[in-house]
């Protein structure tokens, strides 16, 4: 699979949140990425395309980040999921990987973090 191949699904409630990681996404030579700007509207576009990688923010505002990971996961689990927040606690973070997140960021990231997170998911979904 290439990074052209690779589908990438970023549901947040924040346009600059989407369209930082969107910019961020194509200058690694993503090309198809979808996004969401609520719970329903993400799962919505997950059940269209069963993307490889979700960017899914935790605070939404119609539905918890942690319980639409869950719904990925039942639906999906081989699909990476990596949770986004202004709050980086532990306890969120423990309940993400327990969830099966494959990973966290906390806001704001940098390119960089970005790119490792979808190198590493990429090398995943290869093996």
């Amino acid at each position: 699979m290439t990074r052209q191949q690779y589908s990438v699904l970023i549901i947040d409630d924040a346009y600059t949140v989407r369209e930082y990681l969107r910019q961020t996404l194509m200058h690694l030579g993503i090309t198809q990425i979808h996004e969401a700007s609520s719970g329903n509207r993400g799962l919505s576009a997950f059940n269209q395309h069963q993307h490889d990688l979700v960017f899914l923010d935790i605070e939404l505002p119609d539905i918890n980040g942690q319980q639409l990971l869950q719904q990925i996961k039942t639906q999906a689990d081989k699909t990476h999921v990596v949770m986004v927040t202004a709050h980086n606690s532990i306890d969120n973070v423990q309940q993400s990987i327990a969830a099966g997140a494959s990973g966290f960021i906390a806001k704001p990231f940098s390119p960089l973090k970005i790119k490792n997170i979808v190198e590493r998911c990429l090398a995943a979904k290869l093996n």
